[in-house]
């Protein structure tokens, strides 16, 4: 069980969309160009998103993408599951017709191991919201601007010219 590219890379679009909208609609290509993501692959998920009402489209000169609903209306389950993301550690797909299984209809021994864990996953996904994502971003820049105070404490000039990056 693993979350392939569609689901990593669609959460962090929807990061970088947040991060960037507060002014105007988000390109794509802006998406692409700062996440290195092919153009093509988010055009894809941004469809999927669209039909979810996670995202908005806005077309014309200017146009972009915005959020439907506030960050912190979105999980990172709603985005996941938008894009067709399977969450599932079974091997059957919850189906109960398991590999290793005794009978043709029964589950394999672990299949309740591998269920709760799919829960518990959903439960989790479900309560991280994009607006956390965003504020732990946020976070994170604001304590590397104060890295650059620690470090150039010492020469004024160069933390001013290092400041301003």
């Amino acid at each position: 069980m693993r979350l392939t590219t569609k689901g990593r890379f669609a959460v962090t679009a929807m990061i970088d969309l947040a991060l960037c909208q507060e002014k105007c609609p988000v390109t794509l290509s802006g998406i692409s160009q700062r996440q290195r993501v092919s153009l093509s692959y988010l055009e894809q998920l941004f469809g999927k998103l669209r039909q979810h009402e996670i995202v908005e489209s806005v077309r014309g000169p200017g146009g972009g993408y915005n959020l439907a609903r506030r960050a912190d209306k979105v999980t990172v389950a709603d985005i996941v599951m938008a894009v067709d993301e399977p969450l599932d550690a079974t091997r059957c797909g919850g189906k109960g017709t398991c590999e290793g299984a005794q009978h043709p209809d029964s589950y394999c021994m672990t299949h309740e191991l591998w269920s709760t864990l799919n829960q518990k996953m959903v439960e989790y996904l479900d309560s991280v919201s994009l607006q956390d994502l965003v504020d732990q971003q946020r976070l994170r820049k604001s304590a590397s601007r104060c890295q650059y105070k620690l470090d150039y404490r010492g020469s004024n000039k160069e933390y001013q010219t290092r400041s301003k990056l």
